[in-house]
C-alpha cells in the first residue's frame, strides 16, 4: 500500500499520529550550524522531536504540532545547562501546521479517542522541568504517542527502521 492509501485505510473517521523530527534549535553562527549539519547526517540523539496529530472531523482541520523544548532554546545558558544535564525550565508547546513535513515524519497510527482533547489532559500532567536525556522531547514524544495509539516506545522503532534503510 502506498503511504496516503494506508493513511486512508488506518484512520477512517480517526485522527492521525505523526511523529517529526527537526533540527534542534540553538543560537545563531557556529551552534545553529552544529544543529543543521547534526540533522543532514542524521544524528539520531541530535534531532528534535514533536508529534502531529492530523484531526478527521472539523472544528480542527489543520494538523496540530505539540512538542517539549526548554522555554528560551536559543539562550546559550540554557543550552549550556541542559547540555550539562542540569534541569532547565521547559514548555510544552501547540502550534498549527499547514502541511505535513515531507522528510522525517512518520505516520504512527490513529488514536481511538479524540487526539486533540487527549493531548490536551497529557500536558496537564507533563512534568515541565527539561532534563537532557532523562525528560526531553524523546520522553514527551514517546509518552504522547503511548497515551494516543498505546503504542511503546515509538522512537526505537523509528531509530531501528531508520538505521536498516540507511
Amino acid at each position: 500500500l502506498s503511504s496516503a492509501t494506508k493513511s486512508t485505510v488506518t484512520s477512517r473517521g480517526r485522527d492521525e499520529v505523526y511523529v517529526a523530527a527537526v533540527p534542534l534549535r540553538a543560537t545563531k553562527g557556529p551552534a545553529q550550524l552544529l544543529m543543521s549539519t547534526a540533522y543532514s547526517l542524521n544524528l539520531w540523539d541530535l534531532q528534535h522531536f514533536m508529534v502531529i496529530i492530523k484531526p478527521s472531523t472539523p472544528p480542527h482541520s489543520q494538523a496540530l504540532v505539540f512538542d517539549f523544548q526548554p522555554q528560551n532554546p536559543e539562550n546559550v545558558y540554557v543550552a549550556l545547562a541542559a547540555l550539562s544535564g542540569r534541569k532547565v525550565p521547559g514548555a510544552v508547546l501547540m502550534r498549527k501546521l499547514k502541511k505535513l513535513p515531507k522528510s522525517k515524519c512518520w505516520l504512527i497510527g490513529s488514536s481511538k479517542v479524540d487526539a486533540v482533547d487527549a493531548t490536551y489532559k497529557f500536558n496537564q500532567s507533563w512534568q515541565t522541568d527539561l532534563r537532557v536525556g532523562h525528560h526531553d522531547c524523546r520522553n514527551y514524544a514517546n509518552g504522547l504517542v503511548e497515551y494516543l495509539t498505546g503504542e511503546k516506545c515509538v522512537l526505537e522503532r523509528l531509530r531501528r527502521s531508520s538505521n536498516s534503510s540507511s
